[in-house]
C-alpha cells in the first residue's frame, strides 16, 4: 500500500465513516420506526436465544469499552499508575481473546436462527443475516490478532502505534494517523478497515436500533410517570 492509499484508507476513511454514522444514524432514528415491526424483535424473546443473545451482547459490550479505554486512554495515564506496556499488552489479550471468543459463539447462535428465518422470509432479513456475518469476519479477525500480538508485541511498545491511530483520529490529526498505522501488520489493518465498513453500513441496518435505548432512557427520565414524551 503506497503513501496515498494508505492516507485516504486509514486517514480519510474514519472520518468518513464516522460522519455517515453519525449523520445517517440522526436521519433514520428521527425518520424511522425505531424498532422495524417485521418481527425480528421477537428475537429477544425466544427462549432457545438467550444464552446466544446473552454471550453476544455481554462479549462485544466487554469488547467496547477495552477498545475505547485502550485506545484512547493516553499511554501516559497508565504509566503514572504502574501499569506496564507490557501488562496493558497481556491483558488486551486476555480479555480481549475470552470476550471475542464469547461474543462469536453468541453470533453463531443467533446467526443460525436467523439463516434459518431467512429461507421461510429472505427478502426481509438479508439486511440482518449479511450485517451479522460482517460482524463475524470483524471478530475473527479480532482474535487473530492475538496470536501475532503475542509474536510480534509482546513489549506492547510494538502496540503503541494503534494507541496514536486512534487518539490522531480523534484530534483531528489524518497525517499523522496515517503514518502510525502504514508499519503495522497487515492483520491489524484488516480489522480496522472492516470494523469502520461496520460503522458505515450501522445507519442502514437494525443495528441502529440500538439509538433506541438512550432515546427510550431520555424519555423515562422526563417522563417517570410514563406520560408521552416527543421522543421516540
Amino acid at each position: 500500500m503506497n503513501d496515498w492509499s494508505n492516507y485516504l484508507v486509514f486517514g480519510g476513511y474514519p472520518y468518513v465513516a464516522f460522519a455517515v454514522f453519525l449523520l445517517g444514524g440522526w436521519l433514520r432514528f428521527d425518520g424511522e420506526p425505531h424498532i422495524q415491526p417485521d418481527g425480528s424483535g421477537r428475537l429477544l424473546s425466544r427462549r432457545q436465544l438467550t444464552l446466544g443473545v446473552t454471550l453476544f451482547h455481554a462479549g462485544v459490550l466487554i469488547l467496547f469499552v477495552g477498545h475505547l479505554v485502550g485506545l484512547l486512554t493516553p499511554i501516559q495515564v497508565f504509566e503514572s499508575v504502574g501499569i506496564s506496556h507490557s501488562f496493558k499488552q497481556s491483558m488486551a489479550n486476555v480479555i480481549g481473546g475470552t470476550a471475542g471468543t464469547v461474543a462469536f459463539i453468541g453470533l453463531l447462535l443467533l446467526l443460525c436462527s436467523r439463516l434459518n428465518e431467512s429461507r421461510a422470509r429472505p427478502p426481509s432479513l438479508f439486511g440482518d443475516v449479511a450485517i451479522l456475518l460482517l460482524i463475524l469476519v470483524q471478530l475473527g479477525l479480532g482474535l487473530s490478532t492475538i496470536p501475532v500480538a503475542l509474536a510480534k508485541m509482546s513489549s506492547g511498545c510494538e502496540a503503541l502505534p494503534l494507541m496514536w491511530w486512534a487518539q490522531s483520529i480523534a484530534t483531528l490529526k489524518p497525517a499523522a494517523a496515517a503514518g502510525y498505522i502504514a508499519g503495522m501488520p497487515v492483520i491489524f489493518k484488516l480489522h480496522i478497515v472492516n470494523g469502520l465498513a461496520i460503522v458505515l453500513l450501522f445507519p442502514f441496518t437494525r443495528l441502529v436500533n440500538i439509538w433506541s435505548v438512550p432515546a427510550w432512557f431520555l424519555s423515562r427520565w422526563h417522563n417517570p410517570l410514563g406520560q408521552p414524551s416527543p421522543v421516540g
